[in-house]
């Protein structure tokens, strides 16, 4: 609430309103996420252009956006399934991860490299998103209302207080 002395809004006399947990925590982190790791794809590809041209953009471009498929994963499960078992969803984390890990894996082994991958700018275009990726998390989870106790329940003579 802001005094009466001070510029900007006025208060008023009505009631302060509660605002009650994020809705959607899981997609909103995702488009916060994918927003940052864009501008990170953005930015890498700019000196990566300079440097090694089309060769460079397109290798950067590729490790950000493999950082970005694993991360955004994560988050996709965790919307479907904390909607529905919001307890469930740590386990379904760790599940989700191993099997990240181990189909990243197989495809590398099996593919292979491809042979136009500029090595030193794949790594920097998945370190700088990242980087950039979990920034966002932070930031949108510091920003997120969590509720971590259950509504009081209203008294039987019609009080709430």
């Amino acid at each position: 609430m802001t005094s009466n002395a001070e510029p900007g809004h006025r208060s008023g006399d009505g009631p302060v309103g509660v605002s009650g947990p994020t809705k959607s925590l899981w997609l909103r982190l995702l488009i916060l996420s994918s927003a940052a790791g864009g501008a990170a794809l953005v930015l890498t590809a700019i000196p990566a252009a300079i440097l090694n041209g089309a060769v460079g953009v397109l290798s950067s471009t590729f490790g950000g956006i493999l950082v970005m498929a694993f991360f955004g994963i994560s988050l996709l499960v965790g919307h479907f399934v904390g909607r529905n078992n919001p307890s469930g969803a740590i386990g379904v984390f760790v599940v989700t991860y191993f099997v990240k890990v181990v189909g990243f894996a197989v495809v590398l082994f099996v593919f292979g490299a491809p042979a136009w991958l500029h090595g030193r700018w794949f790594l920097i275009g998945a370190v700088v998103t990242v980087v950039f990726w979990q920034a966002a998390e932070i930031y949108g989870f510091g920003k997120s209302r969590l509720q971590i106790y259950n509504d009081p329940e209203p008294r039987k003579g019609g009080t709430d207080v």
